[in-house]
Parts: C-alpha cells; sequence; structure tokens
C-alpha cells in the first residue's frame, strides 16, 4: 500500500536492537481492523446484491430478471451496470482517495490519516444501513471507497515503520491476512442476516461493516504516531521518546540516527513522481504496475466480489450460494497463512509458479463444466459437478490467497529505492484500485455476453502473468530493501540494461537543482 515519507532499514542488512513491546502488540490489532475493514466491504457486497428484499428495493430491474424463467440466458441474471456501480463505485472513490491520503500521511502523520479513514467509513455505513433510495446507497459508498482509500494507504505504513525488522515482513502480510478474515466474517454475516423476516437483512448486513470501523477509530486514539512520521515532520525529541517506547530499550540511538538520515535524504528528494520514470527507476515501477493488473486479471475480486451471484447463476439455491460463499471466504483465510509461513523459505517466485498453474488448470476445469452443463436456459449442474465447481473455485482461491493476494503487495514494497518508494508505493496503490474498479464495473457484463468463456478469458490472463514471472521477476527473498539495485536489478538478465550508473536523479537542494546519483 502507499503512503508520504519513507520506512527506513538498517543499513548494509543490519538488525536493530528491538523487544516486541506491548505497543507492537496493539499494532497488530491496528492491521487487523483496518484490514478487516476493507476486507468486510469486499464480501459483503455480493451477498447483499443476491438478496431478493435489497434488489426488490434498490434494483427492481434485476429483481424481475432474476424471477423471470423467460429470461433469454441464465448468465445476464444479474447483468446491470447499476448494481456494478454498487460494488464498483468505492474502489473508484478509493482511487481518488488516495491521493488526499499520501498527502494527509506525510503532512498530518500516520494516526491521524487512519482515524480519518475510520470516520470516512462510519459515515458511509451510516449512510448505506440507512438507505432509503439507490443516490443514497452510492453515497455511502463513495464515503467508505474514502475510508478504504485512507485506510490502505495509511494502516500498512504504520505497521512497516512501527514493527521490529525481524517481524515486518509477517506483518505486512497479517494485513492481507486480516482482509481475508474480514471477507469471511461479511460472507458469515451474509448468511446468517439472509434468514432474516422481513426483509430488512440487507441493512444489517451493511450496519456492521461499522463495527471494525470504530475498532479503528478507538485504535488511532490510543496509539502514538511513528517515530519516522514525527522525525519527518521535524519532532525529533518527540520521535526519539517514541522510538524508545516502542523498542523497549534504551540502545536506539543507531536506529534513531538512520531515521534521521533517512529523513533528511527523503527530503531532498523534490519531485520523486518526476525521478520515478527516470530510465533507472523503470524496472521495479514496470513490475508493480504489472503486478497490480495481473493480480486483478486473475479474477479472484470478481469471485470475492460476486461469489453468491455466480453460484445463483449456476443454479444453487439462494442459502447454498451464500453457504458456498462461506466456503470460499474460510479456504482464502487458511490458505493466506500458508503465504505468511512459506513467503521467506521458498520465496516468491515458487508461490507466484506453483500458484498459476493451479490457477490456470481450475479455471479451465470451471469453464469446461460449465460449457458442458449450464446453458443459457438450463443450469442442469447435478450434485457432483456442482460440487466439482465449489472445489475448483476453492483449489483457485487458495492458490491465489498464498501467492498473487500478498505478494502482489508485498513484492512492491521492497522493490523500489528509497528516494522513490513513496511515490511507487502511490502508484501502485492507484493500479490496483483502478483495475479493481474495472473488474467489478464489468464482470456481471462480461459474464452475460462470455458465459463460461469468461473463466477461460481470466486463466489466459494467468498464463500470460506466469510467463513474466518465469522471465522478468528477480527474487527478492532475505534482500535487504536498501540493497534491492545492487543485489537485484544490476544482476538480472534483462532489467540490467536500465541501471546505468551514470543516471542522474534531480535533486534540489536549497532552492537549486543538484545532481546527484540515482543513490540519493
Amino acid at each position: 500500500m502507499a503512503g508520504g515519507g519513507f520506512a527506513a532499514a538498517a543499513g548494509s542488512g543490519v538488525e536493530f536492537e528491538a523487544k516486541i513491546t506491548p505497543i507492537v502488540i496493539l499494532s497488530c490489532i491496528m492491521a487487523a481492523t483496518g484490514g478487516l475493514m476493507f476486507g468486510y466491504d469486499v464480501g459483503i457486497s455480493g451477498g447483499v446484491t443476491s438478496m431478493q428484499p435489497f434488489l426488490k428495493k434498490f434494483f427492481p430491474v434485476v429483481y424481475r430478471m432474476t424471477n423471470d424463467t423467460n429470461l433469454n440466458s441464465n448468465y445476464c441474471k444479474y447483468d446491470n451496470q447499476g448494481l456494478q456501480l454498487f460494488t464498483s463505485s468505492l474502489y473508484l472513490a478509493g482511487l481518488t482517495a488516495t491521493f488526499f491520503a499520501s498527502y494527509t500521511t506525510r503532512t498530518l502523520g500516520r494516526r491521524l490519516t487512519m482515524l480519518m479513514a475510520s470516520v470516512f467509513f462510519l459515515i458511509g455505513v451510516a449512510f448505506n444501513a440507512a438507505a432509503q433510495d439507490l443516490a443514497m446507497l452510492i453515497i455511502g459508498r463513495i464515503l467508505l471507497g474514502c475510508g478504504v482509500g485512507f485506510a490502505n494507504q495509511a494502516v500498512p505504513l504504520f505497521l512497516s515503520e512501527i514493527a521490529p525488522t525481524r517481524i515486518r515482513g509477517g506483518l505486512n502480510i497479517l494485513f492481507q491476512l486480516n482482509v481475508t478474515i474480514g471477507i469471511l466474517f461479511a460472507n458469515l454475516v451474509n448468511y446468517g442476516t439472509d434468514k432474516i423476516k422481513g426483509g430488512w437483512g440487507w441493512r444489517v448486513s451493511l450496519g456492521l461493516a461499522g463495527v471494525p470501523a470504530l475498532l479503528l477509530f478507538f485504535g488511532s486514539l490510543l496509539v502514538t504516531d511513528t517515530p519516522n512520521s514525527l522525525i519527518e515532520r521535524g519532532k525529533l525529541e518527540e520521535g526519539k521518546a517514541v522510538l524508545r517506547k516502542i523498542r523497549g530499550t534504551d540502545n536506539i540511538e543507531p536506529e534513531y540516527l538512520e531515521l534521521v538520515e533517512a529523513s533528511r535524504v527523503a527530503k531532498l528528494v523534490k519531485h520523486p513522481f518526476r525521478n520515478l520514470l527516470l530510465r533507472r527507476n523503470r524496472p521495479p515501477l514496470v513490475i508493480a504496475i504489472a503486478l497490480q493488473i495481473f493480480q486483478q486479471f486473475t479474477g479472484i475480486n470478481a469471485i470475492m466480489f460476486y461469489a453468491p451471484v455466480l453460484f445463483n447463476t449456476l443454479g444453487f439455491g439462494g442459502n447454498a450460494s451464500l453457504y458456498s460463499a462461506v466456503v470460499i471466504g474460510a479456504v482464502n483465510v487458511l490458505s493466506t497463512l500458508v503465504s505468511i509461513y512459506s513467503v521467506d523459505k521458498v520465496g516468491r517466485r515458487v508461490l507466484l509458479l506453483e500458484a498459476g498453474v493451479q490457477m490456470f488448470l481450475a479455471q479451465v476445469v470451471i469453464a469446461v463444466i460449465l460449457g458442458i452443463k449450464v446453458k443459457d436456459h438450463s443450469s442442469n449442474l447435478g450434485h457432483g459437478y456442482a460440487i466439482l465447481v465449489v472445489v475448483m473455485v476453492c483449489t483457485f482461491v487458495s492458490s491465489f490467497a498464498w501467492s498473487w493476494g500478498p505478494l502482489g503487495w508485498l513484492i512492491p514494497s521492497e522493490s523500489f529505492p528509497l528516494e522513490t518508494r513513496s511515490a511507487g508505493q502511490s502508484v501502485t496503490v492507484c493500479v490496483n484500485l483502478l483495475f479493481t474498479f474495472v473488474i467489478a464495473q464489468a464482470f456481471l457484463s462480461m459474464l452475460c455476453h462470455l458465459k463460461f468463456a469468461i473463466f477461460l478469458f481470466f486463466s489466459a490472463w494467468v498464463l500470460l502473468m506466469s510467463f513474466l514471472v518465469l522471465f522478468l521477476l528477480p527474487e527478492t527473498k532475505k534482500i535487504p530493501i536498501e540493497e534491492m539495485t545492487e543485489r537485484v536489478w544490476k544482476r538480472h538478465w534483462f532489467w540490467k540494461r536500465f541501471m546505468d550508473d551514470d543516471e542522474y536523479v534531480g535533486i534540489e537542494i536549497n532552492g537549486s537543482d543538484a545532481k546527484k546519483n540515482g543513490h540519493a
């Protein structure tokens, strides 16, 4: 995730003295609430859009289509731009909010940005839970999107800066783990609220999104800002005191001096986005953008957003479709644990390549089954084939959850040099939210027109991205961030041609432009 500012690491891979203190434990809770907030909203959308009372109130056209036995195609039951806008508007708002959040994280601090995220989210929840018409519903989603944009900027940055070096990677993926827990929680809520008599269960589903937002709100009031942020804003003594508190030791001088130096160097770079376009910075930029685009074109969010709707389309009953979504959510959580355990043991490339094979085969099998068994006017899957489809979807989700899910964020966060790290992370978040919006807005229409071939479409992308990983993605396992340029990009068979030593980065010092080597 992106953020304004910097994250310092020990020079030459040295680890500073630090204990796992109570405030670090509290930061883990912060990760949980920020991730839960985002994940719950991803999971809740597909559930409520499959509930008949919700459709009847806000999308009567879709309601009539889902109950029309003479509809020209089973695949087109939910093909409605308004319904897709309900889901996708959040991500478009998040994309816009990212630019403002990058500024607030740098100038106001990580803590206040997280507080702002929770306020946006709480107001959005109130609009959605009390919605009387579609306009009120969309306004609520836009406010939720602002909250997601601010939280996705500030929370991971807060964690990376407050955690000791030895658990920083684990906390990075822990955020993704809690996104998956949020999705599972949303699926369980939908399964329960769908049984409420009276047609108001969807209000409970949307309203409970306030729980993780309240936790983030009160958590933001309790914690202090990170030493990095305080030092960056000129509060050196306060930053030093906080560093001593979170590290649980008085031996903080080496890390403190490193943070002060990192802040000084980061402030010298006046045009990080311009520097990002320089030739020597293209390798991490290209990889970061490609990972975000490919992450969405695996088809994962199409499945997570619309799992209940998708299973309804395939002929599952309402309760059965929600139950299947719960199973998928549970697989998602458990498989993310695999990534936390193995990412620093087997490496990034192995996980991505293995998952590519698994995702490709799963989607081809799903496409073949649907092509044979689900026609425009019949959905005679049968019990055995229905179970097989759920198993294949779970196979696909599990491989994504230990590869492209967490690694799509982890690899960009460790690839950029210090002088362009903030700008690079901002681009990463923006591209991800942009293509999340595209998939959310287009999936149901694509399902209507491509039918079972929608899974062949996504499997073709999986094949393409696996070849990109095989030939163009270097391994970053156990490489210190500050040594990434020398030990990774300059030694890669393809990217080393971009790493010319005579490439310069413009740095403005005392109001004038100076030329300085890219290591800044």
